[in-house]
């Protein structure tokens, strides 16, 4: 049942993508790595070939973007054409691929998080999905939903303070930064909430500890399969 939000594919084909694409959305410090995690060993040793993706992992221009973001004074149509980059040569190179060969693909974030960026910074709805429109849509989307404060006692747990762009600092909402990640996040979580009516996200909430964040995605996730994963599997 593949197919993109606009823009054909050439030589794609329903039978040729034998696979099934499911992605993990949601905020930095929600727990998505985590879950992407879970969900692999869980696939895995019940015999599902698993390949993962995520953000800036291209080899056409992964590191450029890393570089770019140093300097703090990247644009956002700039920002958001080196992530549409990133994105189209994963999918080209990884994604299809994976999913012509049968495998599972875990997306630890999709265009959803990209699109959201674009939008807070002064891009319209439109813009983004035209801009997006040769992404494959994909079986089932996952939005871990965390609260604000929840992802600032996190993000401090595990790195000792917040970064810059996941801040908004470069949107100058305030010369706080704790502030400004509260005000951003808020926004960010505006877009998110309007995609999960638009693009049928299944929302679990991220507040709670992995395991129980686990058991309902395992939930959500069973049903592609048919029945052939187990709900008492590893994990």
């Amino acid at each position: 049942m593949h197919k993109t939000y606009g823009t054909r594919l050439p030589g794609m084909t329903k039978e040729h993508l034998r696979g099934r694409l499911i992605v993990v959305e949601g905020a930095d410090g929600s727990g998505r790595t985590t879950e992407v995690e879970l969900l692999r060993d869980w696939l895995e040793i019940q015999g599902h070939p698993v390949v993962d993706t995520g953000l800036r992992r291209s080899t056409l221009v992964g590191e450029q973007i890393d570089q770019a973001k140093q300097g703090h004074t990247l644009g956002w149509t700039t920002m958001a054409l080196f992530y549409a980059a990133d994105f189209a040569d994963q999918l080209e190179n990884k994604i299809l691929p994976s999913l012509a060969a049968g495998s599972t693909v875990l997306a630890d974030r999709y265009i959803f998080t990209l699109m959201a960026r674009a939008v807070v910074r002064g891009a319209s709805r439109d813009w983004a999905r035209e801009l997006y429109s040769f992404a494959l849509v994909p079986d089932l989307t996952i939005f871990l939903d965390a609260r604000p404060d929840i992802l600032l006692h996190r993000a401090i747990a595990k790195y000792g303070s917040l970064d810059y762009w996941e801040s908004g600092m470069d949107l100058c909402l305030s010369r706080d930064r704790f502030e400004s990640f509260f005000t951003y996040q808020g926004l960010l979580k505006k877009e998110f909430d309007w995609m999960v009516g638009e693009h049928k996200f299944r929302r679990v909430d991220a507040n709670r500890t992995p395991e129980l964040v686990h058991r309902d995605v395992r939930q959500l996730v069973a049903p592609l399969y048919g029945g052939a994963v187990k709900m008492n599997g590893a994990g």
